[in-house]
């Protein structure tokens, strides 16, 4: 017998990622590495904890293997509890057998027996791909008190942008009067984050419905959402001011790591009455070599630096050997950068080698773009790859893959 809970998170993060490309080519977009030590899915999960919900169900489909793993039994995130913590939510066969999580809405109504279990008065969608802090306590305090049926995070845009959101038209008190999906001519600038906070049995009910409505794409924004509007029910939304990216592209990947440089930055993973929790390996404190010069840069646990790191962001047990230089990049964990190789405006992902005198990228203002390479690959000596390069495999001139 479950104890019965106020509210359940229900976070998917089953997405393919397809724009992040080689990142994703082994591994699910929300356990992508994110600041040195993090993965994107730490995010809405430390949200949870802080927010004080602690029963959290982990939608997972595209790649699971590495995220799966990742989350574990959940104890980083204290979230490792006999009644509730978090539950890995893959799709699974059932009497009337197996199916993909189809669509967002989909993929809550196969986990409608999860969420009975809890009996919650509500029920909290996340998305596993964002970066941000956000007290979800809050926005459910602001929930109960208008009474809504459903409410709706939203995050004021440029209207020059808008276009490229779910826009919610609202009227003085923040009821939702109207939803434009993607609109070409937006008249709120009042984007979605993909963040819902749903009455139970209401959401039930639209989930049942939508089931059994035939080509519907099952999708809370092009469905759901709609469909409850036009019925009249109660939404209203929940205003969010503070630093949020989705980081489903290589150049917001790449400008969400840059936004914690500086003295001052726009994201702050420091702050101690918000903490971050992540599964971090163990490994020893970084080494700075008598020769390395670190400057504007995260360099995580594990890190040798005898050559020159600017403005960058190391994950763990990165090695930048004598005379190599890294500049604007994000180098994910075990990586080797070797003598005399210069990196420029880059990702280079996990356990891959860039050899003696290779060069990869080029000066962010001359570039056409990022520079990617995936994981466990090898850029032979004296190679250059040029900017805005996309390398997934060794099927690439000088490129190898590293046996495991």
């Amino acid at each position: 017998m479950f104890k019965k809970k106020e509210c359940v998170a229900m976070l998917l993060a089953g997405g393919q990622g397809s724009r992040l490309y080689a990142l994703t080519e082994k591994t699910a977009k929300p356990a992508v590495t994110f600041g040195g030590k993090y993965r994107i899915i730490d995010f809405p999960m430390s949200n949870c904890v802080n927010s004080g919900i602690f029963t959290v169900g982990v939608l997972t489909q595209y790649q699971p293997l590495v995220l799966n793993e990742y989350i574990g039994n959940g104890q980083p995130w204290d979230l490792d509890r006999m009644n509730g913590g978090v539950m890995v939510l893959p799709p699974y066969q059932g009497k009337n057998g197996a199916d993909w999580y189809k669509g967002t809405a989909n993929a809550i109504y196969q986990n409608l027996d999860f969420i009975k279990r809890y009996a919650p008065d509500y029920v909290l969608i996340l998305s596993g791909d964002h970066i941000y802090k956000m007290d979800y306590n809050a926005m459910l305090q602001s929930h109960k008190n208008s009474g809504a049926d459903c409410t709706i995070a939203v995050l004021e845009v440029p209207l020059s942008e808008a276009s490229r959101f779910g826009i919610m038209v609202t009227d003085d008190t923040g009821r939702i009067t109207e939803f434009q999906e993607k609109p070409k001519n937006p008249t709120s600038t009042k984007a979605s984050m993909g963040i819902y906070i749903f009455n139970t049995k209401v959401l039930e009910k639209y989930l049942i419905d939508d089931e059994n409505t035939p080509g519907s794409s099952n999708d809370f924004g092009k469905n759901i959402i709609p469909n409850m509007l036009g019925d009249g029910m109660k939404m209203y939304t929940f205003p969010f001011e503070g630093y949020w990216k989705d980081v489903g592209t290589i150049s917001s990947l790449w400008e969400a790591n840059m936004d914690l440089l500086g003295e001052k930055p726009e994201f702050n993973v420091h702050d101690k009455k918000w903490r971050i929790f992540s599964r971090n390996y163990a490994a020893p404190p970084h080494y700075v070599g008598e020769d390395g010069n670190v400057s504007d840069s995260i360099v995580s646990e594990g890190c040798e630096i005898y050559g020159t790191v600017e403005h960058s962001v190391l994950s763990g047990n990165v090695i930048v050997e004598k005379g190599a230089i890294v500049k604007d990049s994000v180098i994910m964990s075990g990586t080797v950068i070797k003598s005399g190789a210069v990196v420029n405006y880059s990702i280079i992902d996990s356990n891959s080698i860039v050899s003696e005198n290779a060069k990869v990228g080029e000066d962010k203002e001359g570039a056409k773009g990022i520079a990617v390479i995936g994981s466990g690959l090898c850029v032979e000596p004296n190679v250059v790859i040029d900017s805005e390069a996309m390398i997934n495999n060794d099927a690439f001139d000088g490129i190898t893959s590293i046996e495991e």
